[in-house]
């Protein structure tokens, strides 16, 4: 179904070739799609790459910190086209920011500065950029993870918002020259597998063994001719969960139509592999083989086919069950899904089809036509379907395909991005949701662990979805159901957008004033790193893997998105809940050495720290040269979205670093650099070697920092036991990231009047 090549390889007409001649690999990466696209975008010269991008994107869980920055920054003007959509528009007045006052703030914002508002349930995000961002060959960067437009010869690449500060600045994007992995397709899907199946079976391949992360896919081969537009969208999207870079796709026939119909032409050029293409590696998928898939609990990579699971289910949950609750953070809590089953029949409690992944047109073609003239049960199970932007909406209802959803007992809702993150749509307690979505991370459906209250969801495809919910809610693979798979004709009426953007790109306006809401706040002041440095072990993760949500949760904590300080104070709540009592601990110590009120507990403190470590200098000098903060240990901690708060909550309690073995994503450590935190690595597990509450003393960490050491030496003060030396990996810094740490702060660094 899925063979990994994990040598070089050249393109042959059978497929990839391993490659025999290595010394050709550099020049013949050149060749590549995804080189060509980042070399006409880089103005650098050798070493790193310098990327200047064509166009922005962000929602409304992101842009307000974006734009917030880039105004501490020196922000005059927008200098590239940057859309705010507003899909993420969640939980309008729980406790935190009123919505209305961040798109207020927003649509202010594109007056002020030039830029593109796109009102909200108009569409999502990455549908709008595919509808009117995209063109071959260009590249756009969004604060969202699942930014991904290579189906359309468009990199996309999510970041976190310190990077669009950087571009808005007229900076760039940096980045070492990535490995670029072929993903060959040959064969043609069989009836009733969808996009979700395809990309569920290829996270599932390279997710845990790391094959692809960092690098740029590149989808080439025969069976990508026999895909049609929507379903290409729908396997890159989920790309972002294999950790990869960023993805594209050779163009085609296809692609070009898509652009006509969009009212774009233009923008379309053929995109292939030129002679002499090289790869890093390839992932070859017989599209004939993938069947219908169900990712489990609680990552996308978690994968089963349908038919498998249903031929040995207890087996399999006995699996998901162990593995899930390592990941519960609530002791008292237990996912309990073998209560589902009924005679080897698996029965589910609600349905989803939605954003992104799964909102486009022709995905909810489908499900109407299996749907058609049938109802869904009506006792304890809901399905909800979310098409992906206004335009996707007007076809489904000139069609019919929307009647058909809504007869049959489907709930259409607009444009929202919500039941991804929790944000719409939280189950029950104890119930398990279906959901074409990108995500089933813990509690990222909404649930709340710390009030007893535990739900999950399992990733599928729109068309199993839709024959599931036709029976009864009994589990069922599209592959057993009779439809016609035809999809009518796309016809897109761009002048819904023509009536609702507003589309300020090239004529700010500097004289409109801000709309800040009560709840929106400048980023709290964060001190440039001294001397020395003095961290205590705020908490420890033993996780193999920890995503942004569990470092920051998404959903009802994402009201106060706009308050970095409230926002704050729910950083690891689901994971780690002592956390925060910990870091603001830290906190208080550092503020009083920072003021001069020397009090017998920081006295105390600076004279166990220097016995124990030899340290040269007297209490005094070692309080006004030794910054004090908190760090966070864990193993392979920013897998997911790509949110700056899992990093910016962490600096604005204090924190000054953390500690990993590696990091999950390219993003969430640019997140910690463009914070001021120091991304260490260790070699070993954390877990094993920290605890909440000991120290660690690093001497001189300033001139390492500026030095671009690779590691420092570090004292390790266990809350019990003697002092050791430790070593700490800085592997990788670049002169401008150890700008911006000693600094303190991407805000800091822009500050500085060399800069």
């Amino acid at each position: 179904m899925i063979q990994l090549i994990r040598q070089p390889v050249r393109l042959g007409p059978e497929g990839p070739q391993v490659l025999d001649d290595l010394p050709a690999l550099p020049e013949g990466r050149e060749e590549t799609i995804a080189y060509r696209i980042l070399n006409a975008h880089n103005t650098a010269s050798g070493g790193s790459m310098k990327l200047k991008f064509d166009s922005l994107i962000s929602h409304d869980i992101t842009y307000v910190g974006v734009i917030q920055t880039a105004r501490a920054s020196g922000l005059k003007e927008f200098p590239l086209p940057y859309v705010l959509t507003n899909c993420h528009n969640s939980l309008c007045a729980v406790g935190g920011t009123i919505n209305r006052d961040d798109h207020m703030f927003g649509m202010s914002a594109c007056e002020k500065y030039g830029g593109i508002f796109v009102p909200a349930n108009q569409s999502v995000i990455h549908s709008y950029a595919r509808e009117t961002l995209s063109g071959c060959g260009r590249m756009v960067l969004g604060s969202d993870s699942h930014t991904r437009y290579g189906a359309l010869g468009t990199l996309g690449v999510g970041e976190g918002g310190g990077e669009l500060v950087k571009q808005l600045l007229g900076r760039t994007y940096d980045i070492t020259p990535p490995e670029v992995v072929a993903v060959w397709l040959k064969g043609r899907v069989r009836h009733g597998v969808g996009p979700q199946d395809i990309a569920l079976a290829l996270v599932g391949a390279v997710f845990s063994n790391g094959f692809v992360k960092n690098k740029v896919l590149e989808f080439v081969g025969p069976g990508v001719e026999a895909l049609s537009i929507d379903f290409r969208n729908g396997v890159d999207v989920m790309t972002t969960e294999t950790a990869c870079l960023t993805s594209v796709w050779r163009t085609d026939g296809e692609v070009e139509k898509y652009f006509r119909i969009h009212g774009r032409p233009e923008d379309y050029r053929t995109l292939n592999p030129g002679a002499g293409a090289c790869y890093d590696g390839a992932v070859v998928i017989d599209l004939d083989a993938i069947e219908p898939m169900i990712a489990f609990p609680f990552h996308p990579s978690n994968v089963y086919s349908i038919r498998e699971f249903l031929e040995h289910p207890e087996d399999i949950l006995d699996e998901v069950e162990r593995k899930a609750q390592t990941q519960i953070a609530n002791p008292n809590l237990r996912l309990d899904l073998k209560s589902k089953l009924r005679g080897g029949r698996f029965r589910v409690d609600q349905a989803d089809i939605a954003g992104c992944s799964g909102g486009s047109f022709e995905n909810l073609v489908h499900a109407a036509r299996i749907m058609d003239g049938k109802a869904i049960p009506n006792e304890f199970f809901t399905m909800s379907v979310y098409p992906a932007s206004g335009p996707v909406l007007m076809e489904l209802l000139r069609t019919g395909a929307a009647g058909k959803l809504i007869s049959a007992g489907a709930i259409l809702k607009p444009s929202f991005c919500g039941p991804c993150f929790g944000a719409g749509d939280v189950p029950s307690n104890g119930s398990i949701a279906i959901r074409h979505t990108t995500r089933n991370f813990p509690n990222r459906e909404g649930s709340k662990p710390k009030e007893n209250q535990m739900a999950s969801v399992a990733l599928m495809d729109a068309r199993s979805i839709a024959a599931t919910a036709v029976n009864g809610g009994w589990l069922t693979p599209a592959t057993e159901a009779d439809y016609d798979d035809s999809v009518p004709e796309y016809r897109y009426d761009g002048t819904l957008y023509a009536k609702t953007v507003y589309n300020g790109f090239g004529r700010p306006k500097p004289e409109t004033e801000l709309r800040l809401g009560p709840n929106i706040t400048d980023w709290p002041e964060m001190i440039a790193l001294q001397k020395n440095a003095l961290l205590e072990v705020a908490s420890v993760i033993p996780d193999s893997v920890t995503t942004t949500d569990e470092l920051i949760p998404s959903g009802d904590t994402s009201s106060y998105r706009s308050n970095p300080i409230r926002m704050a104070d729910f950083t690891l709540s689901r994971r780690d809940p002592a956390y925060v009592v910990r870091a603001k601990a830290v906190q208080d110590l550092e503020r009083c050495r920072q003021s001069g009120r020397l009090s017998q507990e920081l006295e105390d403190l600076a004279r166990r720290v220097r016995e124990k470590t030899g340290f040269h200098g007297d209490n005094d000098a070692f309080l006004r040269e030794t910054c004090f903060g908190s760090v966070v240990c864990s193993k392979r901690p920013g897998d997911g979205s790509a949110r700056e708060q899992a990093a910016s909550c962490q600096r604005v309690l204090g924190g000054l670093a953390n500690i990993c073995v590696e990091y999950a994503t390219k993003r969430y450590r640019s997140n910690l650099v463009n914070w001021g935190m120091i991304p260490f690595t260790w070699d070993g597990d954390p877990a094993e070697r920290f605890s909440p509450g000991d120290l660690i003393f690093i001497p001189g960490i300033y001139e390492a920092v500026r030095s671009l050491a690779p590691q420092v030496s570090a004292w390790l003060l266990p809350a019990d036991g003697p002092a050791r030396e430790i070593t700490l990996h800085m592997k990788g810094l670049s002169q401008e990231e150890a700008s911006i740490i000693l600094a303190g702060c991407l805000i800091n660094y822009y500050a500085g009047a060399d800069n």
